[in-house]
């Protein structure tokens, strides 16, 4: 299979090859041969890689060529430098560009050929200039969409039909760069491109993308919103039919700079974004079309969009047309036209009008002109679209800053989602996190902890010949031999290094070893780890069932990345300090002996389920009630917390350290297994157990601005970072079901009636590292830029003079992780110019703030390197794992899928103090603590503005529009907040944020809350994260407005309100503690309380976020969408404009009656949705008939009919229509987002 007919038409072979596996008799691993063994895990390897997106069913070569990743998610060329330079010769000439002899020695056999095809490839060029004006069915359907569109303005466009077609990944990045291998650099006016030892390096003309009056859309079909510029539809000609007209400078291909005659023309490429994740069982995966048009000088956006969203092939060949692809086409289109030299076209060229002519709004938003000389935009970069209610886009790209080309495929994206329905395009972050515990020594397996009802034996049935079965009585994965599956009756004893449990009553052991994991058969994880900081073994357990936190809406800065990342970086180890061993281990005894009975308030004593009498190193008390214990609580009596308050921070961590530690033999004399070194004479102040040195870790939460440094608390003795496995890291695609149609879902899932799914629509991520400026302290970086295959952007070129320089500093060099070191001699040993990852580039006259590069996704990148974590483990290996922990956890079968469905929404935004850039004033915005929690109305008041401030990823700050989507929304935006309004009542998510940046105008905390979130939530049950019972148990309290004075002497209401929620500090002694020692030091009073730092300031900000909120609102008025808001945004944007809705308030409590799920699924407007789903639907189906019978009808196609199986598709298209049609598919929609109407229907 050469094409993406597996990925986006018929099942193909993968489905074949998984049933053939499926197959293999249990227990063969004997008798079957090296051949055999090498196609089971092959097969595996398919059998994974189809997991991680969705139903694409891609791998091996197909793989490959679409986006340059094999099946172990490693970054590989599809063929060798010389069969690609023989392929592109070829398509050269095909296209009747004259391709010289080559003089280097590889190419004599290309010689030979282009000498033999020559005259074929003339008669394919002639045979091209005669079929002039004929489109592959894409452009043709792009084609007839600007014929009509345009119609009235008389202006004539053709899109073009010998553009050179990147059809394979990879051909753009060859061609980026000048064919002979003397030349390693390319430059002209837009781009400096440069061939590195192991990839390239892409510099733009301008380093970052612009979010002031960027983007225009021509004023036709649905309305423009006002936070976008209106263009006449004739500018929107002119500019387009410049677009398609490149100088010849730009469009000088660089692969051929330095021929004789080097070829002049723009390149295309084609891409089919996901935009509704696969629901198994339920609905296949969708996807839309987009064309890329760009002059051929800027081919290097090709090879960006591509390792991003993946090579859809040829578009000429039918295999890859999505119109006869009826299963996963959304039936939307879309095209993007790479045009920076309009940048320099004049006002009055385009059809403006003179100011004299023109209307308040233009003369507004520039669309006039007064000198003639004006540049169209000021010249500065803009993006410019055509779209209407079919469903395709045309947009014109004047800068080539490769941000632009992704956001507009995010822009695309989420256009096609709002037309076909039941689908969102987020803009978000996501991680499923397994909480791991360190178990010391032992593992026995508690009912607690892998509870009762799972078995070996059952285990083995679900995951049938996924393993191989061994005589002792255990099982071993194929896909992963480091993955065994015990009995239930496990146990696990460092000490021994052994794994032991009962066969036919003879006692079976396993060595247990580092890298290796052992799974219950309720998928609970067991692995022996070292620890980072000694040379001391632990062993961890891991969760079978993650919890997926889901960040949308999360402003530029606002945590999208750090959700999904480990917090092993960012955790420190240390020793565990004692001041004087005598004195403060008899404080320390005290503790440990002291009678706790009264510790609690009469009215709360009596509440407790288990006597506070227990003693702390009792087996019937935890180490996280010994936290609790002495953490202060509002519960306790005045006399325990002064007791508590005199406790030294130190003094507590030893008492958790030796509790965690505490073995019942030990019994009274547990003083005995600890001590201190005698250093110079005198007792040191490192602790030791049994004569080895304790080991404590500790974490960052913020800076102290008192005494300047971080702010540094230990972490729990038995704590251990979650297991993570990214899910989302900013495009992504969802779609909201009824629980009940997802098969197999535990019962933590059963306080939401409907789910969200989501999926990422990137293979690679455009990442920006800030942190690796300095070296050795972002090792993910150093080893992503140290591997093969890389894209980077925005770095400095370096030369060998100064990469020598670079490795002699020892200062310097001896600071980075070993790849980058390795990376750095690789580049001195292979000379030419080459980049380091401490070395982003000078942008008129200063270091960039936005150096960028492509990092293949964690979840699916083949290798890390041991400096990144401490178990070598592969990332795909994690996914896997995790997933293999999860069905045994749910007892799913190995045959049936495995879905993750989000669990939690907690938003990110991000915080700023009053502060002063160049003389302009920023106005406060850190009033939330760290996590705050927002019913549907205040939270929606929320996304609606999307406030946050400046970002390193682009030139702006303020509000970034609806859902953080605003630079990115071709549409009126109430379609996005109806779908996501409508998501967050349906499912019943809680309404969660946290803050990075500031929390109150003195604490720094950066993104420190943002990485500890999923650790928190990972750890609490489904009912303790039910916003509630946080309520009701006093986790969160709710803050009111207030009035404050003013300078005049009056009073003004502070609408505090509208922050909803806040945690407390019992949120943080209960959840907290279950990761810090001292959790109310680490979250203090001041943090939860922001107003506590400054009053003045808090109210600011308040006023800052509502006056900012009114504005946003006030938009939708101007611009008249708010007819196009459902009664309930209606109801939000009236009060975030005018303080209330037909004279009520937003807690009049018929207004708040009407945000319930029954009072949604009850109402007329919901309704409507579903029906317009059911007819957008009926008009695909009808439309997808007709394609596939116009395709059979075709002359001469009849081969190719019976081979893409086209009849089969008409069966299944009727039988669709037949079902859509149905009113039963109206009752199967209920619990759906339905479709947004956009606009009325008369409209």
């Amino acid at each position: 299979m050469n094409s993406l007919a597996g990925c986006y038409g018929t099942e193909g072979e993968h489905r074949h090859a998984s049933n053939r596996y499926l197959e293999l008799p249990m227990n063969s691993q004997t008798s079957k041969s090296k051949q055999q063994q090498k196609q089971t895990k092959k097969l595996l390897s398919i059998h994974y890689i189809s997991s991680i997106m969705a139903n694409t069913n891609l791998h091996g070569e197909d793989l490959i060529r679409h986006c340059g990743l094999n099946d172990k998610g490693k970054a590989v060329e599809q063929m060798d430098n010389q069969s690609f330079h023989r392929l592109i010769a070829v398509k050269l000439a095909s296209h009747g560009f004259d391709v010289p002899h080559s003089t280097n020695g590889h190419r004599e056999a290309e010689n030979q050929v282009m000498q033999l095809a020559s005259d074929l490839f003339r008669r394919y060029a002639e045979q091209s200039r005669l079929l002039t004006g004929h489109l592959n069915p894409p452009d043709r359907r792009i084609q007839d969409f600007l014929d009509d569109a345009l119609s009235t303005t008389g202006v004539s466009i053709a899109l073009p039909t010998n553009a050179i077609n990147m059809d394979r990944y990879g051909m753009a990045r060859k061609l980026s760069l000048p064919e002979d291998p003397s030349f390693d650099e390319f430059h002209n006016s837009e781009n400096s491109s440069y061939k590195l030892c192991n990839g390239v390096l892409h510099n733009p003309f301008n380093d970052r993308r612009t979010t002031k009056g960027v983007f225009h859309i021509a004023d036709y079909g649905l309305p423009v919103p006002a936070d976008k510029i209106k263009v006449p539809l004739i500018t929107y000609a002119k500019l387009l039919e410049a677009a398609l007209q490149p100088p010849e400078d730009l469009n000088l291909l660089p692969y051929t700079s330095q021929w004789n005659n080097p070829v002049e023309s723009m390149v295309s490429l084609m891409l089919r974004p996901l935009v509704c994740p696969e629901v198994p069982g339920v609905s296949p995966e969708k996807r839309l079309e987009v064309r890329f048009f760009v002059p051929g000088g800027c081919v290097s956006n090709l090879d960006f969009v591509e390792s991003i969203f993946g090579n859809a092939g040829d578009p000429s060949l039918p295999e890859n047309d999505a119109g006869i692809d009826t299963n996963h086409w959304t039936g939307t289109s879309g095209c993007v036209i790479l045009a920076p030299h309009i940048r320099k076209l004049k006002k009055k060229d385009v059809g403006l009008p003179h100011i004299s002519e023109a209307t308040e709004e233009q003369k507004k938003t520039g669309m006039c002109w007064e000198n003639e000389d004006e540049l169209y935009n000021g010249g500065t970069p803009f993006k410019i679209t055509l779209r209407d209610k079919r469903g395709i886009m045309v947009t014109i790209l004047a800068d080539n800053y490769f941000g632009y080309c992704k956001k507009e495929v995010k822009t695309q994206i989420g256009l096609s989602a709002n037309i076909f329905g039941l689908a969102e395009e987020e803009h978000a972050g996501g991680a499923v996190a397994f909480k791991s515990y360190s178990l010391g020594t032992h593992f026995y397996p508690d009912e607690a902890i892998v509870g009762s009802s799972h078995t070996y034996e059952e285990a083995l049935t679900l995951l049938g010949n996924t393993v191989i079965v061994h005589p002792t009585g255990y099982a071993t994965d194929k896909k992963y031999n480091t993955i065994h599956i015990l009995p239930e009756d496990i146990e696990v004893d460092l000490t021994a290094q052994a794994a032991t449990w009962t066969k036919d009553g003879v006692q079976q052991s396993l060595r247990i070893l580092p890298g290796h994991e052992y799974l219950h058969p309720s998928g609970y994880k067991i692995r022996l780890q070292k620890h980072p900081a000694s040379t001391a073994y632990k062993l961890i357990g891991t969760a079978g069932e993650g919890t997926y936190c889901h960040k949308p809406s999360t402003v530029s800065g606002g945590g999208k990345s750090e959700i999904s990342k480990s917090m092993n970086d960012a955790v420190i180890y240390g020793a565990i300090y004692i001041s004087d061993f005598e004195t403060d281990m008899k404080m320390v005894r005290d503790i440990i002996e002291r009678d706790y009975s009264n510790c609690f308030k009469s009215e709360y004593a009596k509440l407790q389920a288990r006597s506070p009498s227990r003693k702390i190193l009792s087996m019937d008390r935890s180490l996280g009630s010994v936290v609790k214990l002495l953490t202060p609580k509002n519960e306790y009596t005045k006399e325990h917390l002064n007791f508590i308050e005199s406790i030294p921070y130190r003094i507590s961590s030893i008492v958790f350290a030796i509790k965690r530690f505490y073995k019942p033999t030990w019994r009274e004399d547990w003083q005995s297994h600890f001590s201190v070194d005698i250093v110079n004479g005198a007792k040191g102040h490192e602790l030791k157990l049994d004569g080895r040195k304790l080991a404590g870790s500790y974490l960052r939460v913020g800076h102290d601005h008192i005494n300047g440094g971080w702010r540094t608390f230990k972490l729990r003795q038995d704590f251990i970072s979650a297991d993570k496995v990214q899910m989302e890291d900013d495009i992504t695609a969802s779609v909201v079901v009824p629980r009940e149609r997802i098969k197999g879902l535990p019962t933590e899932y059963s306080m939401h009636p409907s789910l969200k799914i989501s999926q990422n629509c990137e293979w690679r991520l455009f990442q920006r590292p800030d942190d690796a400026i300095y070296p050795g302290f972002d090792k993910q970086t150093e080893d992503d830029l140290a591997g093969e295959q890389i894209f980077v952007s925005n770095f400095k070129p370096i030369y060998e003079e100064e990469m020598k320089d670079l490795s002699e500093r020892v200062d310097f060099f001896e600071i980075f992780t070993d790849p980058m070191k390795k990376h750095m001699h690789r580049c001195l040993k292979e000379g030419g110019v080459n980049m380091c990852s401490a070395k982003p580039r000078i942008w008129h006259g200063e270091i960039t703030k936005n150096p960028r590069y492509l990092q293949v996704r964690p979840d699916v990148a083949s290798q890390i390197s041991p400096n990144i974590v401490v178990a070598l483990l592969s990332r795909p290996r994690d996914k896997y794992l995790a997933q293999l922990g999860t069905r045994l956890y749910r007892k799913l079968p190995a045959t049936d899928p495995c879905v993750f469905p989000v669990a939690s929404v907690i938003g990110g935004r991000r915080n700023n103090p009053p502060d002063e850039i160049n003389g302009v004033k920023i106005l406060p915005l850190c009033v939330f603590n760290p996590i705050h929690y927002q019913e549907i109305p205040e939270l929606f008041i929320d996304y609606v503005c999307s406030v946050t401030g400046k970002s390193p990823s682009t030139t702006g700050a303020g509000s970034e529009g609806a859902l953080t989507k605003g630079p990115f929304n071709a549409i009126n935006a109430t379609a996005d907040l109806n779908n996501a309004l409508v998501s967050m009542i349906l499912t019943g998510y809680g309404g969660f944020s946290s803050a990075a940046g500031y929390i109150g105008p003195n604490y720094k905390v950066d993104h420190d809350i943002s990485l500890l979130i999923p650790e928190v939530w990972c750890r609490m049950t489904p009912e303790e994260r039910s916003p509630e019972n946080l309520i009701k148990n006093g986790a969160l309290e709710k803050l009111d407005d207030f009035e404050m004075d003013t300078p005049e002497g009056g009073k003004r209401t502070v609408l505090a309100s509208r922050l909803g929620y806040r945690i407390t500090d019992k949120f943080v002694s209960h959840y907290f503690g279950r990761i810090f020692d001292n959790p109310c030091a680490a979250i203090n009073e001041e943090m939860l309380k922001p107003e506590v730092q400054s009053l003045e300031v808090f109210a600011d900000g308040v006023d800052n976020l509502v006056e900012a909120e009114r504005k946003s609102a006030l938009n939708y008025f101007k611009d008249g969408t708010i007819k196009y808001a459902c009664p309930l945004l209606k109801i939000i944007l009236h009060v975030m404009a005018y303080g209330n809705y037909e004279g009520k308030q937003l807690d009049d409590p018929e207004i708040r009656a009407m945000f319930t799920r029954d009072a949604v699924l009850k109402s007329d407007w919901y309704k409507k949705r579903l029906v317009t789903k059911q007819q957008r639907d009926i008009v695909l189906g009808m439309r997808n008939i007709k394609a596939l019978e116009d395709f059979l009808g075709r002359p001469g196609y009849q081969v190719e009919a019976t081979r893409l199986g086209i009849h089969q598709r008409l069966v299944d298209a009727e039988r669709e229509l037949a079902r859509v049609s149905s009113d039963s598919y109206l009752d199967d929609l209920v619990g759906t987002l339905g479709a947004d109407p956009i606009v009325d229907d008369e409209e």
